[in-house]
């Protein structure tokens, strides 16, 4: 094997040293970016299930309140049809 042939061949390898160099350099950079993401998708899934949370207990809650307001509702309206028929009653027994 000449001069050249050997010189080309170290020529070669420190390409591809060179090569291998940017490659683990860019997979570092990837398992980086890859990190940030997981943990960025970790924080919106948790702001997600805690914004769940809220919601579910603020529907529950509304829920009971809007429980409350049908019965009281109801209450007044029993309360009311009563009344009316009281007034019908007293009508009807007024002498006249």
């Amino acid at each position: 094997m000449g001069y050249d042939e050997v010189h080309a061949l170290r020529e070669r390898i420190r390409m591809l040293e060179e090569r291998i160099r940017v490659l683990e350099e860019r997979i570092r950079g990837l398992r980086t970016s890859r990190r940030v993401l997981m943990n960025l998708l970790a924080a919106q899934d948790r702001e997600r299930r805690a914004l769940i949370s809220r919601l579910e207990a603020e529907n529950g809650r509304l829920q009971r309140k809007s429980a409350r307001f049908a019965r009281a509702m109801l209450e007044q309206n029993i309360r009311i049809v009563r009344l009316e028929e009281s007034l019908r009653r007293q009508g009807s027994t007024l002498p006249g």
